[in-house]
């Protein structure tokens, strides 16, 4: 139930100036996606790898979020080769393996895996508060980075809610039956709590914010408060013009091949 996967640290990466670092890892997520080439998989990995490791995260941090979108997409195209295309490579009687679909398994796993990498590296080397005014000083609009910061705040209170009330009805016998009937119904009946107890409670967060001036003109001076870095160091630009080219590097060569 928790959004932070923040791990402490100070690599290059975890001293990145924030808003340099998303703009120029989003930019290089994006050209990755663009990628249709399959030889740019190798490089596509490199410097995916590269930045992982400058990064300084344990490799058991990636591979623990690794683990189910990677079995999710592995379930997704592993019969692409035997079901796409026309170029047979090679055949055992019935089962045939074909170049086109050996070639798409390996773009998008690829590209996926690349991505969802560079992703775990943004979110693991930044906390998600700052994420969030990173995002509110590049432009997002207020209220989607207050949806933001309140779903992250009140994330752990319907957890702990969840918990509490599985626990309780667990205790009256919740799981202990047989009639899976009555085991729907009883988990319908949490669910449907819990969904009214969260609705209830953000009209009482709001009624509590609006008492408090929430909504009403700010002057632009107060909340002029710099929490993220300057982004003046040599290794801030460093990492953000390379990024960046690399990025555009992919895109050229993806556009001219």
């Amino acid at each position: 139930m928790a959004l932070e996967t923040y791990v402490p640290g100070r690599s290059p990466i975890h001293g990145w100036e924030p808003r340099q670092k998303l703009f120029s890892l989003m930019a290089l997520m994006f050209a990755l996606a663009m990628v249709k080439q399959a030889w740019l998989i190798i490089p596509m990995v490199a410097v995916t790898a590269l930045l992982y490791w400058l990064s300084d995260l344990p490799l058991s941090f990636l591979l623990q979020r690794w683990s189910y979108p990677g079995l999710f997409i592995l379930a997704a195209v592993i019969l692409l080769p035997f079901v796409s295309g026309e170029t047979v490579l090679g055949q055992w009687g019935w089962l045939s393996i074909r170049q086109e679909g050996l070639i798409a398994m390996v773009l998008i796993a690829g590209r996926f895996f690349c991505i969802l990498s560079l992703g775990f590296i943004l979110f693991g080397t930044t906390p998600f508060l700052t994420m969030v005014t990173s995002l509110r000083r590049l432009g997002l609009p207020p209220l989607m980075a207050d949806m933001a910061l309140l779903a992250y705040r009140y994330l752990y209170d319907i957890g702990h809610a969840f918990s509490t009330m599985h626990q309780a009805m667990q205790l009256r016998g919740l799981g202990q039956r047989r009639e899976k009937r009555r085991s729907m119904q009883q988990w319908a009946f949490l669910l449907g709590n819990l969904l009214l107890r969260s609705y209830e409670q953000s009209q009482r967060v709001y009624q509590a914010m609006a008492l408090r001036g929430y909504g009403q003109a700010i002057s632009p001076k107060v909340n002029q408060v710099n929490t993220l870095g300057q982004g003046k160091s040599p290794t801030d630009l460093g990492l953000t013009v390379a990024v960046l080219a690399i990025a555009i590097g992919f895109v050229v060569a993806e556009v001219s091949w």
